[in-house]
C-alpha cells in the first residue's frame, strides 16, 4: 500500500544502532576489556527455530559503527526461510568487538525475524484471497522503520509510516471536523497529494463515505454479513480495508469476504522473539 522510503530507511538504520550502542556500551565494555586487545576470534550466529531470516543491515551497522575490522559473512538473506540449528551468518575479528556488539546485534535480529516470521505465518492463511495484510502505526518507539521492514519480509505490507503520509481520518476526526463528508472535503481541499481514508463503523457511514468519494474506506469491527455486503455496496468504487478484533483465527473469514487490505496491529506487537544465538572460537 505504501512503499518504505529507502533513504529514511537507511538513516533509521543508523539511528536505531546509535542508540542501542549508547545504552548497551555507554562509557565502555568493562567485561570485554578483561579480554587482551590482541585476541581474534570467530563466531556464528545460529538459530534455534525456522523463522524468517531479517535484520542483516542492523547487524553490519552495528559491527560498523563498534570496529569496522569486523567481517560478516552471510549465510542467510533477508526473506529467507531458515531451518532451525542453521547458521545465518559467520564474523571474524577482534574478541573484544564481537562481544561488545553481540547483544545489540541479537537484539535487533531476534526482533525483527519475530515480526517477519509471524507475517510469514499470516500472510499464508490468506494467500488463497486477492486480500493483502498491513501492519499499523503500533511500533516500538523509534523502531517504526525497522518493524515494517520487517513486515515486509515476511509477506505482508506497510501501511503509512506516520500522520505526514497518509490521512487516516477517524472518529475523532469524523467527530471533530462535523461529520463524514466534511472531513473527507477539509482533506481534499488541503491540495495533499496523499490518499484519504476514513474509518467507518457501519454500513450507513460507508454509504456516505461512498457518496464523498473517499480512496479507501476502513471498515471498523464490521461482522462478516456487513463486510460481504459493504464489498458489494462498494462494487469496486473504493479501496476497503478491514480492521479491528481480528485475530490469527478470524483472519482467513475476513480475506474471502472480498476486502482488499487487512490491517493488524498484532503483526508488529506482543512479537515472540526468535531463538538465536552467538557461539565464539579463538
Amino acid at each position: 500500500m505504501y512503499e518504505i522510503d529507502k533513504e529514511a530507511l537507511a538513516r533509521a538504520i543508523h539511528d536505531n544502532v546509535a542508540a542501542a550502542l549508547l545504552e548497551d556500551i555507554g562509557s565502555g565494555d568493562i567485561t570485554s576489556h578483561l579480554i587482551p586487545e590482541n585476541i581474534h576470534a570467530e563466531a556464528t550466529v545460529t538459530t534455534r527455530e525456522r523463522a524468517i531470516m531479517c535484520g542483516s543491515r542492523w547487524v553490519d551497522e552495528v559491527f560498523r559503527e563498534i570496529d569496522q575490522g569486523v567481517k560478516i559473512e552471510w549465510v542467510a538473506s533477508d526473506g529467507d526461510m531458515v531451518e532451525a540449528n542453521t547458521p545465518l551468518c559467520h564474523l571474524s575479528g577482534s574478541a573484544r568487538s564481537l562481544l561488545s556488539g553481540e547483544r545489540s546485534a541479537l537484539n535487533f535480529l531476534q526482533l525483527l525475524m519475530g515480526i517477519a516470521t509471524r507475517c510469514h505465518a499470516y500472510s499464508t492463511l490468506v494467500g488463497n484471497t486477492h486480500a493483502k495484510l498491513l501492519d499499523t502505526r503500533k511500533t516500538l518507539p523509534g523502531l517504526r522503520l525497522a518493524q515494517k521492514y520487517a513486515v515486509t519480509c515476511g509477506g505482508c505490507h506497510s501501511h503509512r509510516t506516520g500522520l505526514y503520509d497518509g490521512f487516516l481520518i477517524k472518529e475523532n476526526h469524523i467527530m471533530s471536523c462535523g461529520g463524514i463528508s466534511e472531513a473527507i472535503t477539509a482533506a481534499r481541499q488541503t491540495g495533499l497529494e496523499a490518499p484519504i481514508e476514513i474509518e467507518v463503523e457501519n454500513l450507513s457511514e460507508l454509504k456516505q463515505a461512498l457518496a464523498a468519494k473517499a480512496d479507501i474506506i476502513m471498515l471498523d469491527n464490521f461482522t462478516l454479513d456487513d463486510m460481504y455486503s459493504a464489498v458489494q455496496l462498494n462494487n469496486g468504487s473504493a479501496v476497503l480495508e478491514a480492521s479491528g478484533g481480528i485475530t490469527e483465527n478470524t483472519l482467513a473469514d475476513i480475506a474471502q469476504t472480498g476486502v482488499d487490505y487487512i490491517s493488524l496491529g498484532t503483526l508488529t506487537k506482543d512479537i515472540k522473539a526468535a531463538d538465536l544465538s552467538m557461539r565464539l572460537s579463538l
